[in-house]
């Protein structure tokens, strides 16, 4: 029996309208939405996504939280198989809206890669790229 691979890092965005950013995420990105926690006044309090077996995390500010955790924007950099796969990506993403900041490109370091915005500002790169070691 093959051994499971545990994913030991998992990033948590946090979003003003967490319904909005899950929406935006499925129809541009592809991801699907996992389980969905709410607070008693319906504030997500944590939510999961997936894309090719990897998970993201998502929560929503209630009115008024500001936190440790609102730091600002973050840029996400998600691995896919193949250059095709980086073409087809970005023209969902541009089809479903999204803000494209780097149309995709081949990169010194071997990568192809493009860029897009999310309606609040974190910016999703999608590419080649795996780091040295990493088979997966």
């Amino acid at each position: 029996m093959a051994e499971t691979q545990i994913q030991r890092f998992n990033p948590v965005l946090r979003y003003a309208d967490g319904e909005k950013a899950m929406a935006f995420l499925e129809e541009a990105f592809g991801f699907e939405p996992g389980p969905v926690h709410r607070s008693p006044d319906g504030v997500i309090v944590h939510a999961e996504m997936a894309l090719g077996g990897q998970y993201i995390g998502l929560s929503e500010r209630a009115k008024g939280e500001n936190t440790i955790f609102d730091l600002g924007p973050c840029v996400v950099y998600v691995v896919l198989d193949d250059e095709a796969a980086i073409d087809a990506m970005h023209a969902r993403a541009a089809s479903a809206g999204a803000e494209i900041v780097m149309e995709p490109q081949d990169q010194d370091y071997g990568s192809r890669d493009y860029s897009a915005r999310d309606p609040e500002g974190h910016v999703w790169t999608f590419g080649t790229y795996r780091p040295a070691g990493g088979s997966g």
